[in-house]
């Protein structure tokens, strides 16, 4: 089990998963660094953008990228985080328009929600728009595993 941040992560066989803090969105005084998951079925390289820069154009047709993005805890009472508790992507979710930036062949999705008290996106790109439904089978197992601890500003 990797465990940071208030994000924990018991991956199958396979999975590559990092968990990190990013620098704040705004340079506010007292913004903090918000923790973001990547898990890819291939290797993540160490200079990686939030949403998969540097990783999705190394997918191949088997393969699945996952991002677990938090955001402030205000984000919490806003209507893009309405929606409580972890999605549960199916095939039919995913499309190649969907995509942070389109590579032909791919394919992805988007889910903003709230989870104990937390705010974040979940973005998932599969290497195969063709193959959506046995990478969404793939994906699940790996989703079930993730854990998260209640909302707290823990010290850094």
């Amino acid at each position: 089990m990797l465990r940071a941040h208030g994000l924990a992560l018991d991956a199958p066989r396979g999975w590559d998963v990092r968990i990190t803090r990013r620098a704040p969105e705004t340079h506010e005084e007292g913004a903090r660094p918000r923790p973001v998951l990547h898990a890819s079925t291939v290797a993540l390289p160490e200079v990686r953008g939030d949403f998969g820069g540097g990783v999705t154009g190394l997918l191949g047709p088997d393969d699945v990228f996952v991002s677990l993005f938090e955001h402030e805890p205000e984000a919490c009472g806003t209507r893009l985080f309405a929606n409580r508790g972890w999605p549960r992507p199916t095939a039919a979710d995913f499309r190649p328009n969907r995509l942070q930036r389109s590579i032909p062949g791919q394919s992805g999705c988007q889910w903003f929600f709230q989870a104990d008290g937390r705010a974040f996106c979940l973005y998932v790109v599969l290497g195969s728009h063709a193959r959506r439904a046995a990478l969404v089978n793939r994906l699940a197992p790996m989703l079930s595993t993730l854990a998260l601890d209640p909302a707290t500003e823990a010290p850094l």
